[in-house]
C-alpha cells in the first residue's frame, strides 16, 4: 500500500486524498502561467514567488512544525492547553504571538476556531506578532528588537485582557475539533515529504538572507529560484488537491498539518506578494514616496500598512526604518498593527471576527505609535 493511499484509511486525514478542486485549480494554473510568461511581467511573477517562498513560507513551515511536532512529541494538544490556562491563556497567546515568525499566532487562531480561547486571546495574539519582520529586526537591529518584541508582548496582553473583560468578542460559530493524538512518524504522503524537502534548504536560505547576505551570490540564483518555485509548485499542488479550508484536524501528522497549512497560507502570500508587486511596477505604488509626505502622518501610514495582510509590506516597512527612512513610531505602530500571515486563516475561518481583531489591535498601535512621535520623536532613531 503506498503512502498516499494510507493517508487516506481513516476519515481524519481521507478528506486530503480528495480528487482536484476545479476553482483552486484554475487559480493555481493561473498563477503558474502568470510565472512562465514571457518578458518583465513573468520575471517580476517568478521574483514574487521566489521571494514569497524563501522569505514567508519556509519560516511558516518551520514554526508550524516545530508547535505541531512539540505537540505530538510532548503528547499534549496545544489548544486545549491553552483552554485549561484559564486566567493565563491571554498572555500564552500573546506570548506565542510575539514568537518570531507566525506559526505561533496561526496555532492561536486556530485554537479559537475550535471554541478552546477567548476572542480576547486572539487580539492578544494578533497584537502581539510582528510576523517574519521580526527576524530581520532581530538580525540587523536586535537593540531595537528588544524594545519593540517586549512591547508588543505587553501591549497584546492588556488588549487582550481589555477584549475579554467588556466582552467584545464577535459572534461566531465554531468548529468542533475531533481526533486523538497519533505517532510522531506515521502515515505520511509523499507530498508532503516532497514540501518538507524543500522546505528544508528554503529555510537555510531564508535565515542566510535576515543576516543581510544577497542569497544569489552565495548559493546561487538558480539554485535560489528552483528552490523557491519547486516550492511554491508543490505547495500549489497541495492546496488544489486539498478540501482544507484553513485550519488541519489534530489527528493529522505534525508534517502533514505542516504541509497542508502553509500551504493554504502561502496562496494568499503569493496573492499579496503579486498584488503590492504589479501595483509597485505597473500601477506607480510607492510605499517610500508615501513615507515621505508630511512628519505627522508617518505612525497613521505605519499603522494602516499593517492591515495589509501577510509579511512582505511588513519587511518592507522593517526594511525602511532599518535604512533610517522613517522613525521608531511609524516601526512600532506598524509592528503592533500588523498580524502577519495570521490573519489569512483568521480570515478564512471567520471573516467578521478577523476585522473586528484586526480593527482592535489598530488602537493601541495607534496611541503607542503616537506617544513616541510626540514625547520621544528621537528614541531608537
Amino acid at each position: 500500500m503506498s503512502m498516499d493511499s494510507a493517508a487516506c484509511d481513516s476519515a481524519p486525514t481521507a478528506r486530503f486524498g480528495q480528487p482536484l478542486r476545479p476553482k483552486r485549480l484554475l487559480v493555481a494554473l493561473v498563477l503558474l502561467a502568470f510565472a512562465l510568461m514571457p518578458g518583465t511581467f513573468g520575471a517580476v511573477t517568478r521574483e514574487m514567488m521566489v521571494d514569497a517562498y524563501v522569505q514567508v513560507s519556509a519560516f511558516v513551515a518551520a514554526t508550524l512544525l516545530l508547535f505541531y511536532g512539540s505537540e505530538r512529541l510532548f503528547r499534549f494538544n496545544i489548544g486545549t492547553a491553552l483552554n485549561a490556562a484559564r486566567g493565563a491563556q491571554v498572555p500564552l497567546a500573546a506570548l506565542m504571538g510575539a514568537t518570531p515568525g507566525c506559526g505561533g499566532a496561526v496555532v492561536v487562531v486556530a485554537a479559537y476556531s475550535s471554541g478552546n480561547v477567548s476572542f480576547g486571546a486572539v487580539v492578544a495574539t494578533l497584537t502581539a506578532t510582528m510576523g517574519d519582520a521580526a527576524f530581520l529586526l532581530i538580525a540587523t537591529r536586535p537593540e531595537v528588537a528588544a524594545v519593540v518584541l517586549p512591547m508588543s508582548f505587553a501591549v497584546g496582553i492588556m488588549s487582550g485582557w481589555l477584549i475579554d473583560g467588556l466582552r467584545l468578542a464577535p459572534i461566531t460559530a465554531r468548529r468542533a475539533e475531533t481526533g486523538d493524538l497519533v505517532p510522531l512518524i506515521g502515515r505520511l504522503r509523499r507530498r508532503d515529504l516532497a514540501f518538507l524537502a524543500v522546505a528544508v534548504p528554503g529555510l537555510v536560505m531564508g535565515i542566510t538572507q535576515l543576516t543581510g547576505a544577497e542569497i544569489g551570490a552565495v548559493f546561487g540564483a538558480s539554485t535560489v529560484a528552483t528552490v523557491g518555485l519547486a516550492g511554491t509548485a508543490v505547495g500549489l499542488a497541495i492546496w488544489a488537491t486539498s478540501s482544507l479550508t484553513a485550519m488541519t484536524n489534530s489527528a493529522d501528522t505534525p508534517v502533514t498539518r505542516m504541509a497542508e497549512e502553509t500551504s493554504f497560507i502561502s496562496v494568499w502570500v503569493i496573492g499579496a506578494y503579486l498584488a503590492y508587486e504589479y501595483l509597485a511596477a505597473f500601477g506607480g505604488l510607492d510605499l517610500e514616496a508615501m513615507f515621505a509626505t508630511v512628519a505627522p502622518l508617518l505612525p497613521l501610514i505605519g499603522v494602516l500598512i499593517g492591515f495589509v495582510p501577510g509579511c512582505g509590506p511588513q519587511v518592507l516597512v522593517t526594511t525602511l526604518y532599518i535604512n533610517g527612512l522613517i522613525p521608531f513610531s511609524a516601526l512600532v505602530g506598524n509592528a503592533i498593527s500588523n498580524d502577519g500571515d495570521a490573519l489569512f486563516p483568521a480570515i478564512a475561518i471567520d471573516p467578521r471576527a478577523a476585522v473586528l481583531a484586526t480593527a482592535y489591535s489598530a488602537v493601541p498601535a495607534l496611541i503607542v505609535a503616537y506617544g513616541f512621535f510626540f514625547f520621544a520623536p528621537g528614541f531608537l532613531n
